[in-house]
């Protein structure tokens, strides 16, 4: 009997052993963008998206092991084949991984659940839970120092780079910069360059700052070197459309469709998520270069393929790009169509910033088409949604529909024909009110330009000589946030 025993446990031993080397080899093709690898690696115990893996006859770290390679496995093919519903498949198995992983005091697994789990819900546009989930992870850790912080940190960056919190991504970035420069894992590398490169792509671009042009180019080119190493095609491609979105809004096309070509190419294993984003970044630089027809089509390819799956956060920003587009073709009400669902899909997901980008959008967008009083709704719901948003681009879009509703209000207000509600909070005349706003977007101009006149200007679409007319007339007491300019080196890169 006894010999039976130690029989058996043999054979458990050896079926878990099995297990965790097929975990191993999955983990392997899966960093490096081979999903549908990766899930054949693992076929004798687990066959698709939504299935649970066989469990029977493994030890507690097997199982453990097993659930959250499947858990991981279904959240990225999910997101490459657009699949209704993985994502919440994957976050049941991760959940249930970093509970068995808890029980067998394993930290550092504990925090690769909880990592993986706040990218399914990234990918979903809960964008608190993620954060929160990272947060998590990094709390398991306590002060051990492992790769699963660095991966944390990437995507907590990565979350607040998403919801235009740029300042705050740069701070995480900045601060782990260290951490990366000694790691060995070049995926993890070049994730990180790739992530820093893109915050500095949108802080130069609303800050109109040409030493962040620089510095994101100079960090997507490292990025690409590190996964080019590691033979990590997604990051690769992902890193090409970023550096293609770059080049449209420096007003660079040909460079900019270069790029996307490459990133397109780059995606053999035809991931239906990836080629939805390179669609909307083609629909951009076309409707851009006002090739409509072209941007028409690619737009409604993004739309279809993020439908299918569970992106939501990529579905509302597709819509907005199309509701632009339709905009700019002048069918209105398809326009409004496509802002509307984008923000009830940002809504439904909890995600204010996209939602509040998809208002101020309609304003710009669609103002001779809406009433004014659905034109102070949108207003208020961005004001609100992007109250604490720290892009100064964003900012002054928001400031400049204000100002077009303001000088509607003022208008109808001076002739008597209407009484006006009044959307601003506070108390005083219109005028004054005016005069907060403006002091407001004006100051925020100055901190962020370092005092700089000529750059703060620049940020806010205003001659040299128009702020300081301003700052010395109506806004004097901004006066003392003026500093001497400073001088910068000459950049490889000028705004169009």
């Amino acid at each position: 009997m006894e010999q039976k025993l130690t029989q058996t446990d043999t054979r458990l031993a050896g079926l878990s052993e099995h297990v965790i080397d097929l975990c191993r080899e999955a983990k392997r093709l899966e960093e490096t963008g081979k999903y549908e690898d990766a899930r054949s690696v693992l076929q004798e115990f687990w066959q698709r998206v939504g299935d649970r893996p066989r469990l029977e006859g493994l030890d507690t770290p097997a199982q453990a092991e097993l659930i959250l390679r499947v858990g991981t496995v279904s959240g990225w093919l999910g997101s490459a084949r657009q699949i209704q519903g993985a994502q919440e498949a994957a976050k049941d198995l991760l959940s249930e991984s970093a509970t068995l992983f808890e029980s067998l005091n394993l930290p550092e697994r504990v925090a690769e659940a909880h990592v993986d789990l706040g990218i399914c819900y990234w990918r979903e546009g809960a964008l608190d839970e993620a954060r929160i989930t990272f947060d998590v992870a990094l709390q398991k850790l306590g002060n051990l120092q492992s790769q699963q912080r660095l991966r944390a940190l990437l995507n907590k960056a990565l979350v607040e780079e998403v919801s235009s919190r740029t300042e705050e991504a740069l701070e995480i970035l900045s601060t782990a910069a260290p951490l990366f420069e000694d790691c060995t894992n070049h995926v993890l590398k070049g994730r990180f360059h790739t992530e820093f490169g893109t915050a500095l792509k949108n802080a130069g671009l609303a800050q109109r700052r040409e030493d962040y042009i620089d510095r994101s180019l100079m960090h997507y080119t490292a990025a690409i070197v590190e996964l080019e190493q590691a033979g990590e095609v997604p990051g690769l491609s992902v890193t090409e459309n970023n550096i293609a979105f770059l080049y449209t809004k420096l007003g660079r096309f040909t460079d900019a469709h270069e790029h996307l070509d490459r990133a397109i190419s780059l995606n053999v294993q035809g991931d239906k998520g990836l080629h939805a984003q390179f669609e909307d970044t083609r629909a951009q630089v076309f409707m851009a270069q006002r090739l409509f027809d072209k941007a028409e089509r690619a737009a409604a390819s993004a739309v279809r393929s993020f439908r299918e799956g569970d992106e939501q956060k990529h579905l509302a920003l597709a819509l907005t790009t199309q509701g632009t587009l339709f905009a700019r073709l002048g069918r209105k009400a398809d326009a409004l169509a496509s802002f509307n669902e984008a923000i009830a899909v940002a809504e439904r997901v909890g995600d204010r910033e996209t939602g509040g980008l998809a208002s101020i959008t309609i304003i710009e967008e669609l103002s001779e088409t809406l009433s004014r009083q659905e034109l102070l709704a949108h207003l208020q719901s961005a004001e609100s949604a992007l109250n604490k948003l720290q892009n100064l681009a964003v900012q002054i879009r928001l400031g400049e529909c204000a100002r077009k509703l303001l000088a509607e209000e003022a208008s109808i207000a001076s002739s008597g024909t209407e009484t006006s509600p009044n959307f601003l909070t506070g108390e005083g005349t219109l005028e004054d009110q005016v005069l907060r706003y403006e002091a407001e977007l004006i100051k925020r101009a100055l901190d962020v330009s370092g005092g700089s006149v000529t750059r703060a200007a620049r940020l806010l679409g205003v001659t040299h000589q128009g702020l300081a007319f301003i700052l010395n007339g109506r806004q004097k007491n901004l006066l003392s946030s003026r500093k001497p300019a400073k001088p910068r080196r000459r950049s490889i890169i000028r705004f169009h």
